[in-house]
């Protein structure tokens, strides 16, 4: 499953035509965090694939999702309209209504090493399930 969570942040940050540095970086190390190697990354990196059916991920995961989604869109300190589109987009594939992403990207950082109010983002995001 992480494999595929993987694949959407890097569709993400594919969407503005190019994967930055910062944005990179995180993407490994959420890969790391989950067990995959560098060389998985990487090659994920190069050739993402389309993404599949999000309809199947629990609710936790659904929310993991769009916090690590959200986060890697702030990462490289620019949000472009075409990745809020994206997030958008991806929101509601995995079952939320759009308005989500504003709600919660005021809240969550672009460091990861800052953690917000998990409990508190969780029930913010469970307002707009579908």
């Amino acid at each position: 499953m992480i494999k595929e969570q993987l694949n959407v942040l890097i569709n993400l940050a594919a969407s503005d035509r190019n994967v930055g540095e910062k944005e990179a970086k995180v993407i490994h190390m959420i890969g790391k965090a989950n067990g995959l190697s560098k060389e998985d990354v990487d090659s994920m990196l190069k050739k993402p694939q389309p993404i599949g059916d999000l309809s199947v991920f629990s609710e936790e995961q659904k929310f993991e999702n769009l916090y690590h989604l959200i986060q890697l869109m702030k990462s490289d300190g620019h949000v472009f309209k075409s990745e809020i589109n994206f997030c958008e987009e991806i929101a509601e594939k995995l079952g939320y209504k759009k308005a989500v992403v504003g709600e919660l990207s005021s809240r969550i950082y672009s460091d990861p090493t800052i953690t917000a109010d998990r409990k508190m983002l969780i029930e913010r995001a469970h307002k707009f399930l579908k």
